[in-house]
């Protein structure tokens, strides 16, 4: 007898089926063009309310044929993350810290309950404290430089762990990330370290998980109105300095992001894992000042 095919060779060979009958504007059925995700399911983790980039990754994946889930941390939120999540026909809305890992196991217990499986998760959190991301970022106290670090980029892996062992070949991670994590940005201090640590998180998980056939990948969005971003110093200014800079001369959409994430997650994607997909209006690749000061003054990133 022959050796059972590697979940690689699995991957490869379902996409090729998926792509062929795209092309010929049918689904795996013999129906009509069907949904890049259609009858997958995904959780989308880090939605605030309706401004949010995840509920822009949200949208498009609803719409692309996904069923998906939800986290929310504390009442607030939980009062924001439920209608949405109706209005998409979702009922799992599940409480989540993403820093405590009793609750990380007992939230991926659901999803397994719930579910069986899991085809993809989107990750977009980021905190740091108020301090930290003010003035030099030598001052930087250990204590606020952990919980960055923890509730940043560690949460990612943590979730990505518990995911993975959910996922088959096909499985997709996505995370959001910000040009802060490659340029140093005036006050954005610890959270672009963070945001360091998670693009080479996303790089190594990439390379772990890989050979299950799972592909992982991060989203550096260019500045949107979220409601982190009332956080931003000047926000105003930075939008208009974000236009001016970018090669389209304009900033991105939510629903911009939103697509690229959703690409990212689907078998068009199959051959991507690894990587940092800028959707900032090709504004990471001018040269000179990037002329994004005044930088966030908030508690989180304008990615998230």
């Amino acid at each position: 007898m022959g050796s059972n095919p590697t979940p690689s060779a699995i991957l490869r060979s379902t996409c090729s089926i998926r792509c062929s009958l795209l092309r010929l504007g049918m689904n795996e059925t013999g129906g009509c063009l069907v949904g890049i995700l259609q009858g997958r399911k995904g959780l989308i983790l880090g939605v605030a309310n309706e401004k949010s980039i995840a509920w822009g990754v949200a949208r498009a994946c609803h719409r692309e044929g996904a069923e998906l889930g939800f986290n929310y941390l504390g009442e607030a939120l939980m009062k924001r993350v439920h209608p949405l999540a109706e209005s998409i026909h979702s009922s799992f809305v599940e409480p989540l810290d993403v820093g405590d890992d009793a609750q990380l196991d007992d939230f991926f217990a659901k999803v397994e309950a719930r579910w069986g499986r899991l085809d993809f998760i989107v990750h977009s959190i980021a905190f740091a404290n108020r301090a930290s991301l003010i003035g030099n970022f030598r001052d930087t106290s250990r204590a606020d430089f952990h919980l960055a670090l923890d509730i940043s980029a560690y949460s990612f892996i943590a979730c990505a762990r518990r995911a993975a062992r959910l996922m088959g070949p096909g499985g997709s991670m996505v995370t959001m990330s910000y040009l802060g994590a490659v340029r140093a940005v005036p006050n954005y201090n610890v959270m672009g370290v963070a945001k360091a640590a998670l693009e080479a998180a996303t790089r190594y998980l990439a390379h772990d998980l890989g050979p299950e056939g799972i592909r992982v990948n991060a989203v550096s969005a260019g500045p949107i109105r979220t409601l982190a971003a009332s956080g931003v110093g000047d926000f105003r200014k930075l939008m208009e300095k974000s236009a001016r800079g970018a090669s389209l001369r304009r900033n991105v959409t939510q629903d911009e992001v939103g697509n690229a994430a959703a690409y990212l997650l689907s078998d068009w994607a199959s051959g991507v894992t690894g990587e940092v997909h800028y959707v900032d209006a090709g504004f990471n690749i001018g040269a000179g000042d990037p002329g994004v000061e005044p930088a966030p003054s908030g508690s989180s990133s304008p990615s998230s």
